[in-house]
């Protein structure tokens, strides 16, 4: 694996594995992706069949549970102390996936983070729309913070909708008085449900699994006639004044790049620090195809020398990122998904409509 990225002097010889294994990657996801006009029950089963023909990584172990009334599901690493928690989001566009589905990727950031993984199985739309997730978001991170989890020791992540999903419960957690995490790690962030974004028509030949086509359906599924443009919707429309550190990561192919740079510049313009951390030639949620891609194996929490400071858990013990409503200031799974084996995600990143493939997250 070797240090991250930009530690690394690749000679020509890695960096010729590296081109084979994107190209390798890309025709693999062109070639599996599902139909466009998949439905979401079809969707459903086929992720789920996906999931849980694939084995958990070497030493995690994953367990239904509760929190603050929503299911979750603990995921914890043997070697790995559980003084520090990540609550984590799954992606699928806010119709798709689980909690459990996620547990490789989400095993592997714990791992990186040196965590445990509390990975939220927050309710689906278009059974239940917004603001179904954002309240079940929030009622797990105040239920770990009643708990007397120290917010210091406490990071949020996601992907791809979960990522939209993290920065949203942080907006909320703020707007609600709560004292915040430490920082927030969010891959490939669905964080603008316009659809706005230029990448979203630049980016659209790159892409080989997303498109404005394949999201905007179910974009409908989860607004449910609210404004997608709302902050808690879309962050990056958001007040994001008083969050803790931010750590984005993306890569060049996919359309929702624009939506990680727009996040990042809002989050600057609001005086949070944040780390843009952009992998050229990889796709949507390239970290979850780590046992093959080694920008994959690389990425997940890491952040360049110069932002050391925005690593997960860089804050003093005991003190967590307090916050005032708009101001800078400083046991069980849900009945249906019982029976679902937890499991690696399949080899590609999970997602949104009817672009899923094999893979490993909106």
């Amino acid at each position: 694996m070797g240090g991250p990225a930009w530690e690394r002097c690749p000679t020509e010889g890695r960096s010729s594995v590296s081109t084979e294994q994107k190209e390798n990657l890309d025709a693999i996801l062109r070639q599996s992706a599902f139909p466009a006009d998949m439905g979401v029950s079809e969707l459903r089963r086929l992720l789920a069949e996906r999931a849980s023909a694939q084995p958990l990584p070497a030493g995690v172990t994953v367990t239904a549970a509760v929190l603050g009334g929503v299911p979750t599901a603990e995921i914890t690493i043997d070697g790995i102390e559980t003084r520090h928690v990540i609550l984590y989001f799954h992606g699928g566009v806010y119709v798709l996936e689980d909690a459990f589905q996620v547990a490789g990727l989400a095993a592997q950031v714990g791992r990186r983070a040196r965590a445990k993984v509390i990975s939220v199985d927050y309710r689906l739309a278009p059974e239940h729309p917004y603001p179904a997730a954002v309240e079940d978001a929030l009622a797990a991170y105040r239920a770990l913070l009643q708990a007397g989890t120290d917010p210091a020791g406490i990071a949020v992540a996601g992907e791809s909708a979960g990522g939209g999903l993290a920065v949203a419960t942080l907006v909320n957690a703020r707007d609600h008085g709560l004292p915040l995490p430490a920082a927030a790690f969010v891959m490939s962030p669905y964080a603008d449900l316009t659809l706005a974004g230029a990448s979203m028509d630049t980016k659209r030949e790159a892409d080989p699994l997303l498109s404005r086509e394949l999201l905007q359906p179910r974009v409908t599924d989860y607004t449910a006639g609210h404004d997608p443009a709302a902050g808690l919707i879309s962050p990056v429309f958001a007040d994001l004044s008083g969050l803790p550190p931010l750590i984005i990561q993306a890569g060049t192919h996919e359309v929702l790049l624009d939506d990680a740079v727009r996040l990042a510049r809002q989050a600057a313009a609001a005086d949070v620090a944040v780390t843009l951390d952009i992998t050229p030639g990889v796709p949507h949620v390239f970290q979850a195809f780590y046992p093959i891609l080694d920008e994959a194996a690389a990425a997940p929490t890491a952040s360049p020398p110069s932002h050391r400071q925005h690593a997960l858990f860089a804050q003093p013990t005991g003190r967590g990122v307090t916050s005032r409503p708009r101001h800078l200031e400083v046991q069980g799974q849900r009945p249906d998904r019982r029976e679902r084996p937890p499991g690696l995600p399949p080899p590609g990143p999970s997602a949104h409509p009817g672009i899923m493939n094999d893979r490993s997250p909106t």
